[in-house]
């Protein structure tokens, strides 16, 4: 159900933001016209696409039935002792309360801890999001805090429940 974002999905992209934009609105950064257009789109698709060369991101769009409906990223990878990336996700409205989202994060959760070795991983999420709270814990995160004023959502620093999920190696316990 994901496959790594490819210079083409700039239009769908690109299309599904604008289509969605009231949607994701209470949830997003402010973002302008040009963030939202195919150009933009395709702008950040090629900055990602070397963050995953480099190894500190993994962005995938996520799909339904073969159509994309939406994105999940791994980035602010972070190796040596930590080995630590950060989750954020987003789908089209037409495609929620499917639990589509849901397996796209234990797919995700599943390439960084068996592909790329993290050892944990984080997400945060407004503390009026409750879907995006549910996803996380049915998907093994905890919460574990919360951030003031953590990030700048519609124009306005917020505050967010921060969760994470850690990978299992016994190896690792002392």
């Amino acid at each position: 159900m994901l496959r790594v974002v490819d210079p083409g999905d700039a239009e769908i992209l690109s299309r599904l933001q604008k289509e969605n934009r009231a949607h994701l609105a209470p949830w997003s950064p402010l973002r302008d016209e040009h963030w939202l257009s195919a150009e933009g789109q395709l702008e950040l698709i090629e900055r990602r696409l070397v963050q995953m060369v480099e190894g500190c991101a993994a962005v995938f769009v996520v799909l339904d039935d073969g159509e994309v409906v939406g994105e999940i990223t791994l980035d602010g990878i972070v190796r040596g002792p930590f080995q630590n990336g950060h989750v954020g996700y987003w789908l089209a409205e037409h495609a929620t309360g499917r639990g589509l989202m849901t397996r796209a994060v234990e797919e995700l959760a599943a390439h960084a801890f068996d592909v790329m070795g993290l050892h944990r991983l984080q997400a945060g999420t407004l503390v009026h999001n409750a879907a995006s709270r549910a996803v996380l814990r049915r998907c093994g995160f905890s919460p574990y805090g919360t951030a003031p004023r953590y990030l700048r959502i519609q124009g306005r620093w917020q505050d967010h429940v921060l969760f994470q999920r850690l990978a299992h190696d016994e190896s690792l316990d002392p």
